[in-house]
């Protein structure tokens, strides 16, 4: 952003996303980056014997529990068609300790009219019944399955991408799935089986803004290829050969996004083991760089405050459409904020990709239910904003919180439910802003020692994990006895 702060009324046109005041700097991180160009599925073995026991009976064989699902995919893109078709095997572990009757997939491809054909579907190598109805798929299992008990789902299906038709970002988030002018973007795009809590599958219905699925950590095996040779594909892992496809493999990732488009241009670079690549368009080579290097520095960064990053990816890709969106080693940046970036720090394109970078500890290593309690992912996602600022560019921290907090009202509650807000305007105002005012104000009382220890702790007890607003409170209170209760109340409706 220039030094002179452009109107505001320009940014509410293209702002979307996703999200501090003057306590003591943490120290400058040194970067050392090198610059750089540019399922297997668990079966029993059964136990062979020649001879007939009269005594002992022959073992039976019993299944390795897996610690994760898996999720095996081989699928094909005709980028000119806008169709996908895809072979998709699932061994999913029941890590419950019920037994279960059925099972409940998400599959958001099935709100578009026919967006999802089902060729074929079976479990266990049996072709099997379903319902499917909206983003809902009930498999009902005729072999109830047990705790520790592995069942595979296989399917077949093609994908009809729709149009991502884009609509007042003010009112109601971009379309992201589907197509664009210059992109394919597939998000959410095969059906997954979704948690389960309380002895409920956990599915809320989407809301006009603001996320509401909830991901298990799974492995992903996607190999993946396009009919045209000149599209480029941006993914979730790095890529690998495997004959004729190209293969990604992800370990204990939460949603694998892929983008293509024959546009694309690529700046890379090597930190550690970790690849981070920043996909634009011509002409946004500046702006694509300024991208690259936040990215670069969040993860050195969040990595030293909050643990280690958990992949060796991590893909920023400039969306078609003003809207930023996070996913499994991956995130989106708006088109819009590309537009603007003027060369400075004072700037959405730079503090969005900080917030973007974050959510890799909390939405991915550490996730929460976004519909239900969306505080505990923004909230932390914009403070580490404030964190970013802090430490690389103090000098704007005042101009951050200044430029953030455009429409922030106080007068909310911190721990609402997306659809308990009016607008999306509202939703930033009551999650993103008030998360961050919260989290200052904490920080402020309990010390950076234990504001910090807190953090690294709380990724380090949830990772792989789904979180409450009880567990958070339960690993703070771990790490201070001093009294907050009083900012607990301002912000929090219920007693926490």
């Amino acid at each position: 952003m220039q030094k002179k702060l452009l109107p505001l009324s320009s940014f509410l046109f293209l702002f979307l996303l996703s999200a501090c005041s003057t306590s003591p700097a943490l120290p400058v991180i040194t970067e050392t980056p090198i610059p750089s160009k540019t399922s297997s599925l668990i079966t029993a073995t059964p136990i062979l014997s020649t001879e007939t026991p009269t005594e002992t009976p022959i073992p039976v064989p019993t299944e390795i529990p897996l610690e994760y699902a898996q999720y095996t995919l081989y699928a094909t893109l005709d980028y000119a068609g806008k169709t996908v078709h895809v072979e998709e095997s699932i061994l999913y572990p029941n890590k419950s300790e019920e037994t279960l009757n059925d099972l409940l997939l998400a599959v958001e491809p099935n709100f578009w009219a026919s967006g999802f054909i089902l060729h074929e579907l079976s479990v266990n190598g049996v072709a099997t019944n379903y319902t499917l109805e909206g983003q809902r798929m009930t498999i009902p299992l005729t072999v109830p399955l047990t705790p520790n008990q592995n069942i595979e789902i296989k399917m077949h299906y093609t994908l009809n991408l729709p149009f991502a038709e884009q609509g007042d970002p003010s009112v109601t988030r971009a379309r992201i799935y589907g197509y664009t002018n210059r992109q394919v973007n597939l998000t959410n795009w095969y059906p997954f089986v979704v948690p389960r809590k309380n002895g409920l599958w956990q599915l809320p219905e989407p809301w006009h803004f603001g996320e509401h699925l909830l991901y298990d950590a799974a492995d992903y095996e996607v190999n993946f290829k396009a009919t045209d040779p000149n599209v480029v594909i941006a993914a979730s892992a790095n890529a690998e050969p495997n004959t004729e496809w190209t293969r990604y493999t992800l370990k204990q990732g939460r949603a694998f996004v892929l983008s293509a488009s024959p546009e694309f241009r690529i700046y890379s670079q090597q930190v550690g083991d970790v690849t981070v690549n920043s996909y634009y368009y011509p002409i946004f080579e500046i702006p694509a760089q300024e991208v690259l290097n936040v990215s670069v520095r969040a993860l050195q960064l969040y990595s030293q405050l909050y643990g280690a990053y958990p992949h060796k990816s991590l893909t920023a890709v400039q969306g078609d459409f003003n809207d930023g969106m996070e996913y499994s080693a991956f995130y989106f940046q708006s088109h819009g904020f590309y537009n603007t970036y003027d060369g400075t720090a004072q700037n959405y394109l730079t503090f969005v990709s900080a917030h973007e970078t974050a959510h890799q500890w909390f939405f991915e290593s550490v996730a929460n239910d976004q519909a239900n309690e969306p505080w505990l992912d923004e909230m932390l996602c914009t403070y580490s904003e404030r964190i970013y600022y802090e430490n690389y560019h103090p000098e704007a921290l005042n101009w951050w919180w200044q430029a953030r907090m455009f429409d922030y009202s106080p007068n909310t509650w911190l721990d609402q439910r997306v659809s308990e807000n009016p607008s999306e305007r509202a939703y930033w105002s009551s999650t993103y802003f008030h998360g961050a005012h919260f989290l200052e104000e904490l920080r402020t009382r309990i010390g950076d020692e234990a504001f910090f220890a807190f953090l690294k702790d709380y990724r380090a007890q949830n990772a792989g994990k789904i979180t409450t607003g009880e567990d958070f409170f339960r690993v703070l209170r771990e790490h201070t006895d001093i009294d907050f209760s009083d900012i607990v109340i301002n912000y929090f409706r219920t007693a926490r």
